[in-house]
């Protein structure tokens, strides 16, 4: 896949463009403050069949084909957007997350159906590193984010951030090789013990038990995971939920999941790894940063920062953090220039 680096010039997200509701493209229901643009990779042949694109955080690309609604794209870059800002604040929790997602392209793409002109593109073109799941227009409702059953947003988003995030910047804690990591170490206890192949039938004391036969370990890993998060924050937790998953994951309740795996529960819990934690509810609008000084003139800036405390140059191309005289902080991104 052709580098998909952005041909525009540079610009500054230091402020998220705000919408009201049923106006821009936003759905009544949930308050999303993204604008949707115009695809900036319709030359690449792998993402020529998508229409409508979404930055979210400036480190993770979605990219819709035209027959996506607004609501369900903004639904998917919300749900993207309160996973990476747990806090929203409009700035991501982890800058390194932040420099992985950027670095990897990281890129979320919204189907009309399975076996899509736009599917198919994808898989015969794309040859990066940056996409780990794809979500299909059926398969999104922004009334129910995460509802098992009825929105897979934050499964495949959540798979996305993981795989191209948190498994490369702390491989010591999410490796999904055997033997490799904290993670590893937790599945195999899940599992019952360390299986490469689906085994014909999983040990009695397993509560983790993925029947997929196309699923290979590293597979079953990052599903792990998923399950792990999403059970710490509440989703699964209802009875339709968790007879509904009973065959695959027997934690659907936090306090299940912190008495039984007490490896993953850990693990996820860390503070070192900031994984999210809190539901996101499909809402996403942070209040606006104002970078204007106090008696209302421009601050000056006194200096630029890469996403690890590094003083660059402001010419620098990637994201920033620009340090104004007023102790304001606005946060660049820089493309190159064709």
């Amino acid at each position: 896949m052709p580098s998909m680096t952005r041909p525009i010039r540079s610009y500054a997200l230091a402020v998220l463009i705000s919408c009201a509701a049923g106006i821009n493209g936003c759905n009544s229901q949930n308050e999303v403050c993204f604008v949707i643009e115009e695809n900036p990779f319709i030359e690449d042949p792998a993402l020529s069949e998508f229409t409508q694109y979404i930055h979210v955080l400036e480190c993770l690309h979605v990219v819709a084909e035209s027959g996506i609604s607004d609501s369900k794209l903004l639904h998917v870059a919300a749900v993207a957007a309160e996973l990476l800002d747990q806090d929203e604040n409009g700035f991501v929790d982890d800058p390194m997350l932040e420099a992985a997602l950027f670095q990897g392209q990281a890129l979320m793409p919204v189907l009309n159906f399975e076996g899509s002109d736009a599917e198919e593109n994808l898989f015969e073109f794309y040859e990066g590193d940056g996409i780990s799941a794809v979500l299909y227009n059926e398969e999104i409702d922004p009334s129910d984010p995460g509802y098992w059953g009825a929105d897979a947003t934050v499964e495949e988003v959540l798979h996305t951030i993981n795989h191209v995030g948190h498994v490369v910047i702390y491989p010591e804690a999410f490796s999904l090789e055997p033997n490799s990591s904290l993670l590893s170490a937790a599945m195999d206890v899940a599992r019952g013990g360390q299986f490469f192949d689906m085994p014909d039938v999983y040990p009695e004391e397993a509560w983790y038990h993925y029947d997929d036969e196309t699923c290979d370990y590293k597979c079953m890993a990052i599903e792990y995971l998923y399950w792990a998060i999403v059970t710490e924050m509440g989703i699964l937790n209802d009875a339709t939920t968790a007879e509904g998953i009973a065959d695959e994951w027997e934690l659907p309740s936090p306090e299940l999941l912190e008495a039984t795996d007490l490896l993953v529960h850990a693990l996820i819990n860390d503070p070192a790894y900031m994984i999210p934690l809190v539901a996101p509810d499909g809402n996403y609008c942070p209040e606006a940063v104002d970078v204007v000084g106090a008696h209302g003139t421009a601050p000056k800036l006194i200096e630029v920062l890469n996403l690890l405390g590094q003083q660059v140059k402001a010419s620098s191309h990637g994201i920033q953090l620009h340090v104004f005289d007023d102790l304001t902080v606005k946060k660049v991104i820089s493309y190159p220039q064709e």
